[in-house]
């Protein structure tokens, strides 16, 4: 495939708005790309708008999982963009707009590798690509896949979000949660008669920066993090509250796990339940993502490496790609419940630090080293 038409998917991806939703005219518009090389994909509007692909290839008893979101996050305030979000200006190596780095650009660069190894007759084993709606809000569309046991013969995965060629074997968890309060309103002359919605969330708030001390650190992704992030309650200054709500996320880790996170939080509740009986009290679990870890020596991390830094290597000299680990969560959290153990590499082109920003950007020349690294890692292949 020519440079040329490599960026044009990218721009044309780019261009098509998925700010939480429409993922279906990015899925469509892949299915006719594979098509249009010979390969048959499989489009799954699960609700108007939205929808997963799935794309599988070749023959054997392992399959490699490789997979990557087709949203974004909002844009915020337009005005403040210099390159308007949609429109894929290229300005020297970078291609700016929403959606450039996480993860339009690691979406496109899968599916270029997929489609020049199959038409170099070059892919081994099998290979199952999955584009999936709502990674940034709720992951619908993961969740949907692994109802449908996409997951759960994957041998190996491979991510493609924006890591400027790093590979990345470690992420924690993401757990957003929802406490809110029902009080009685009254006049604040009178506060007596009343029942503040307000004060068991402040409770909340002070023994939550306590309730996560003394755990035990692991040993990859360190020690669980935890913020109280969002309080809302009262109209005005002079009524006592009948409502509030408060809201956090905790990013737990393998040593930590999901459960026994959720389990304290809810244990917390109960004891405000008891100092606070004239409020009604309710929490809610959001979103309960779970950490991914992989052995930094494990043979697929390795084999992803190496494939980065042969490829980025022809791009800079230094430093080379090398292995860390993020906070942030992906799909991955999702996929891994059908097999904890699953191998997991994150990979993509730059750039993570413009990700969610304003002028969102990719460079070209990660961009295209991507997508030989993924033709490397596919054309190894899992045997």
């Amino acid at each position: 495939m020519e440079k040329t038409e490599k960026l044009k998917i990218l721009t044309d991806l780019i261009a098509i708005p998925t700010v939480n939703q429409n993922e279906a005219a990015v899925a469509n518009y892949l299915q006719d790309l594979f098509q249009a090389h010979g390969l048959t994909a499989t489009v799954d509007e699960f609700t108007p708008g939205r929808a997963n692909l799935i794309l599988e290839v070749g023959a054997g008893d392992h399959v490699l999982g490789i997979t990557g979101h087709m949203d974004t996050v909002a844009v915020g305030e337009e005005k403040f963009w210099q390159h308007p979000p949609f429109e894929a200006a290229i300005d020297g190596d970078r291609i700016y707009g929403r959606g450039a780095a996480d993860m339009k650009s690691g979406l496109a660069a899968q599916a270029i590798a997929l489609i020049e190894l199959h038409e170099a007759d070059l892919l081994h084993g099998r290979v199952r690509f999955l584009a999936t709606a709502g990674e940034e809000l709720g992951t619908p569309g993961a969740n949907r896949l692994l109802e449908q046991g996409q997951a759960d013969d994957l041998d190996a995965l491979l991510v493609g979000e924006a890591t400027g060629g790093d590979v990345i074997y470690a992420h924690a968890g993401s757990i957003n949660y929802r406490l809110a309060s029902t009080g009685k309103a009254a006049h604040s002359s009178t506060p007596e008669v009343g029942v503040n919605a307000l004060t068991p969330l402040v409770k909340f708030y002070q023994e939550e920066a306590k309730l996560f001390q003394n755990l035990p650190q692991d040993p990859i992704l360190g020690p669980v993090k935890h913020s109280v992030t969002v309080i809302k309650g009262g109209d005005q200054v002079n009524s006592i509250p009948a409502q509030a709500e408060l809201m956090g996320n905790v990013r737990p880790t393998k040593v930590v796990p999901n459960t026994e996170v959720i389990e304290w939080l809810q244990q917390l509740v109960a004891h405000l339940k008891d100092d606070f009986p004239g409020n009604k009290l309710e929490l809610t679990i959001i979103h309960d993502f779970y950490p991914v870890s992989t052995a930094p020596q494990d043979e697929f991390i390795q084999t992803v490496l190496t494939a980065s830094q042969q490829c980025f290597g022809e791009i800079r000299e230094r430093p080379l790609p090398q292995l860390r680990t993020i906070n942030g969560a992906t799909d991955a959290s999702v996929f891994t419940k059908a097999n904890p153990e699953l191998p997991v590499a994150v990979l993509g082109p730059d750039a993570w630090e413009s990700s969610h920003q304003v002028d969102e950007f990719t460079t070209i020349s990660s961009y295209l080293a991507t997508i030989e690294t993924y033709k490397r890692v596919i054309e190894k292949g899992l045997r």
